[in-house]
């Protein structure tokens, strides 16, 4: 089996070169169109991730208006608790006897500051009776009516929200109590509900951004959006998917009312997410097209090559049919002349040989005939007629198990792949040296070891052995090894490769098939 394939022998190129053009090109266009494809996806992802950008920067700008709002109303709070406390510390100037007829002026003063501000008070002596009061509107009673009426306990709770003020004014001791301003009052009603909307603007935005908002112990959620709730419905699961959803944006802190922190956490959009995994599967999309094309490719190619194949192969037995008639009637005319008989006998022999290459050649193209065979005498009877027929100083060994193998075989295509392989490895051997026959079996499996002392082959060349083409010889067709891969895998269902090869020791060929179940 000789290593070196000629340069200049058309029939056998290594390159298939319009086969390699079709798959660059295939794979050119559809790296082109991946690149169309991911630079529009790219497109979509960067104009999604600016609105959840603009999102996330809106819910800020807002928290931080709201924060100065609360901040604003602090400091009214206080303004209003300064006001009055100086009204307080007005009254307690009467009990200085040098102030003269300025008291008089300075408590005008400081009523006009509370009465503008519209501050609600109430002034009770020791035994809760009202002695003075101011910008109050019970539903029932004026202002002028309260005065001198015990304060009862539900007006009392109305004014329970600030801290009261304690003073005497000569020597009687009062207490003042307040409460915010109604426009104060209706102003925080407005901001109480501006934070509830907030939250709920947050959460079912219109970007369908996926968000939970918690609080300050990321164990309460205050509200959730645009995500299922059974992804956070135990403390583990909110655990894990607070920390998820932490790795992919920073979460973002707000301060609402009553100096309250929250945490508001959220993922990119459904829309974001499948963007991002597109580019994968048009990569996979790809793939699957470009094996498709390349099996169509090989597919056609295979046909067009068995067209060529069974062409030729009944051609040739159509062409041998005439020269076997006619030897065959010579060999019957000859049987009664003065010819010895073992050379009559090896006319017949090579006649019957012929007769069965026919046979071999007329079943290329169609579904052949299995039949149990043993194929211990297979390879006897196959082997015997080789040795007779090679020359002297090549040694032949056969190793059979001395029992029957009986496998389902078309005995004239199986013959053939022997006497193939063995017609090589004599070529290699260049008439001198050993093929040796080794017949083993594992389980239901049957192995045939072909083995040649020839020139050996290549590691380069190994694997271009079976296509067809190829060939060592400046006459060859290079079918051989073709044709035996296809009768032993398509037609007996098995299984040939080159088992070794090393140049200058040899070759071995290994068939397997199934034996008879």
């Amino acid at each position: 089996m000789s290593p070196k394939i000629k340069a200049n022998n058309p029939k056998f190129k290594k390159p298939r070169k319009g086969k390699w053009a079709i798959m660059s090109i295939t794979i050119i266009l559809g790296l082109a169109a991946l690149w169309i494809i991911n630079t529009f996806v790219q497109q979509i992802r960067k104009s999604e991730e600016e609105k959840v950008r603009i999102w996330a920067s809106a819910i800020s700008q807002k928290a931080e208006l709201m924060t100065s709002t609360e901040t604003f109303f602090d400091e009214v709070a206080i303004d209003e608790r300064r006001k009055v406390k100086l009204y307080i510390d007005v009254l307690q100037s009467f009990n200085n006897k040098d102030l003269g007829s300025d008291a008089e002026f300075y408590l005008s003063y400081v009523s006009y500051i509370v009465d503008s501000s519209r501050t609600p008070f109430m002034i009770i002596n020791r035994d809760s009776v009202i002695t003075s009061c101011g910008n109050i509107k019970p539903t029932i009673q004026e202002d002028g009516q309260l005065i001198g009426t015990k304060v009862n306990p539900e007006l009392l709770q109305d004014f329970s929200d600030n801290p009261p003020f304690h003073y005497s004014v000569w020597g009687i001791p009062l207490t003042l109590i307040y409460r915010e301003s109604q426009i104060y009052s209706d102003m925080r009603a407005a901001l109480d509900n501006l934070n509830r909307s907030f939250l709920s603007e947050v959460t079912n935005n219109s970007v369908f951004v996926p968000v939970i908002v918690v609080d300050s112990s990321k164990q309460n959620i205050l509200g959730s959006g645009n995500i299922n709730p059974n992804e956070f419905d135990s403390p583990k699961k909110l655990s894990d998917k607070l920390e998820l959803m932490a790795n992919e944006n920073q979460p973002i802190t707000l301060q609402l009312a009553n100096n309250q922190t929250v945490f508001v956490y959220y993922e990119p959009t459904p829309m974001l997410k499948l963007l991002r995994i597109i580019p994968l599967i048009y990569l996979f999309l790809a793939l699957v097209l470009l094996l498709v094309s390349y099996n169509l490719f090989r597919t056609a190619r295979s046909e067009e090559e068995n067209r060529v194949w069974v062409g030729m192969a009944k051609e040739t037995a159509h062409q041998l049919g005439t020269p076997i008639s006619s030897l065959s009637g010579w060999a019957d005319y000859l049987e009664g002349k003065t010819l010895e008989e073992p050379y009559l006998g090896e006319i017949r022999k090579d006649i019957d040989r012929l007769d069965t290459i026919a046979r071999r050649f007329s079943k290329i193209g169609s579904i052949p005939e299995l039949k149990p065979e043993d194929l211990c005498e297979v390879i006897r009877h196959t082997i015997s007629y080789m040795e007779k027929r090679s020359p002297r100083k090549v040694n032949f060994v056969t190793t059979l198990p001395d029992r029957p193998v009986i496998a389902p075989l078309n005995r004239y295509l199986f013959e053939w792949v022997i006497e193939n392989i063995c017609k090589n490895a004599i070529d290699a051997m260049e008439g001198k040296g050993t093929f040796t026959t080794i017949l083993t079996t594992e389980g239901n499996h049957i192995h045939i070891d072909l083995c040649d002392t020839g020139k050996g082959i290549p590691a380069s060349q190994q694997k271009y052995i079976f296509e067809s083409g190829y060939s060592t010889k400046q006459r060859g067709w290079g079918l051989g090894l073709s044709l035996a891969r296809r009768i032993i895998q398509e037609y007996h269902n098995g299984r040939i490769v080159l088992k070794y090869s090393v140049p200058g020791q040899g070759s071995v060929f290994r068939i397997t098939i199934e034996g008879e179940k």
